[in-house]
């Protein structure tokens, strides 16, 4: 479950990192997540204050609703953490429709810090951390094993992060197709701390179906981008 939750963390890392310059790339995910993993452990010891952050802290009275909205501590993070989402992916989006040169870009690596990447690594970890500590805490009453699972699930994307970044960069639409995926998970923040719930199944099957389709159009570009057989010949008649 910690690996399947993981899934958008590493596109946002990967996409995150990549505004650093290539030589800092690999530091800066591994610095980012073990702290993340520190940060994330830090939760799990403190399973009790999260609970208790399910409890409304003001009301207020909308008035197309009967009972006052209760607003809780978790919904104010999922919010503050669904809009940082969405405001992250649309500004990248919007540069890359921009068409910058490569200059220009190397010029916007430049400005990104180790220490901004890292520290927006562990700010958006943590976001995510709150729903699978959350769910983790119906399933088991150990806090050990919940431990074990989030380090081995961080041991994972430790090992598969760096090959993802290089999958998303060298893709331009994959890159664009992830960063759709991230407003989308934004938006399914934001309408959990307005207590709609977005059942995460029909989630992670639009984006399985989506990049399975994406994948195909690659291998499709590609194939037509090779001359065929005879053509290949006739260039050593």
């Amino acid at each position: 479950m910690e690996v399947v939750l993981g899934i958008d963390n590493i596109i946002f890392i990967s996409i995150t990192v990549n505004r650093l310059p290539e030589a800092q790339q690999t530091r800066g995910r591994t610095i980012g997540l073990l702290l993340a993993l520190v940060f994330r452990i830090g939760l799990l010891l403190s399973i009790s204050w999260i609970v208790g952050l399910r409890s409304a802290l003001f009301t207020l009275p909308l008035p197309w609703l009967s009972e006052p909205f209760a607003v809780s501590g978790r919904d104010l993070i999922l919010l503050g953490g669904g809009l940082f989402l969405m405001y992250k992916s649309t500004t990248e989006i919007h540069v890359k429709l921009q068409g910058e040169e490569e200059d220009e870009a190397n010029a916007g690596n430049a400005r990104a810090t180790l220490s901004q990447i890292v520290l927006q690594i562990i700010v958006i970890d943590i976001i995510f951390s709150f729903d699978s500590i959350l769910t983790a805490v119906g399933l088991v009453d150990n806090v050990l094993v919940m431990i074990a699972a989030v380090i081995c699930a961080m041991g994972i994307m430790l090992a598969f992060s760096g090959v993802v970044a290089d999958f998303v960069n060298k893709n331009p639409t994959i890159k664009m197709l992830a960063l759709s995926f991230l407003i989308m998970i934004g938006f399914m923040l934001v309408m959990e701390a307005a207590h709609k719930e977005i059942e995460k199944g029909y989630l992670y099957f639009a984006m399985a179906f989506s990049l399975t389709v994406e994948v195909l159009n690659m291998r499709l570009r590609r194939k037509a981008k090779t001359p065929p057989v005879h053509l290949r010949d006739s260039q050593y008649d």
